[in-house]
């Protein structure tokens, strides 16, 4: 695998967009007393102005060079790690985000499975991911392959099918030209003392 991203780090929040904050606090929820989790983070650029909604902010990502772009953002706790294996214990966080970085994870299903086991009982999840139902965004999947990136584009419907199981609802959500968003609710189990 190239190293596309630890070479993009230091000109990335530059070049790529940046979505209206308020989109990811109305869909996720916030503010929330507990701890978000952005999977795939990279810098944080999405998740960085979150941080006054949240108790605290963890950015997960595999690359070192993004992660120490987030350490500048401040109040960032930062770990070095893919979504297919995240080294934190069953049901941590009551957030979580995974803001344009699915398509990059190597085994989607396993990182959603991941993401699943790390999000707490009563949590929300929120996947955001190019439109592949565009055309304007199939040739951005093309324009990836043919740099090498490996990626792996999914429907919104697709997504949801992936979650689904018992206790996870899915809502999806588009803005009408380039992103999806499929909310992923875990909900808490019947008879647990969360639930009073």
């Amino acid at each position: 695998m190239l190293p596309h991203f630890e070479i993009l780090a230091p000109i990335y929040d530059c070049v790529i967009p940046t979505v209206d904050p308020e989109i990811y606090r109305r869909l996720l929820e916030l503010p929330v007393d507990g701890t978000l989790l952005d999977a795939g983070g990279g810098t944080g650029r999405v998740s960085a102005p979150l941080r006054p909604w949240v108790t605290h902010l963890v950015v997960a990502d595999p690359a070192k060079a993004m992660l120490r772009r987030a350490g500048k953002k401040g109040q960032i706790w930062r770990v070095r790690s893919f979504a297919e294996s995240l080294p934190f214990p069953d049901g941590v966080f009551d957030r979580i985000l995974v803001a344009d970085a699915l398509h990059h994870f190597q085994v989607q299903s396993r990182a959603l499975a991941e993401l699943i086991r790390v999000l707490s009982p009563g949590g929300r999840m929120l996947i955001e991911e190019p439109d592949i139902t565009r055309p304007i965004i199939r040739v951005v999947a093309l324009l990836e392959k043919l740099a090498l990136m490996k990626s792996r584009f999914f429907t919104a419907e697709a997504l949801g099918e992936m979650v689904k199981a018992p206790g996870i609802t899915t809502k999806i959500h588009r803005d009408g030209r380039f992103l999806a968003w499929v909310v992923i609710r875990k909900r808490i189990p019947r008879g647990s003392h969360l639930a009073s």
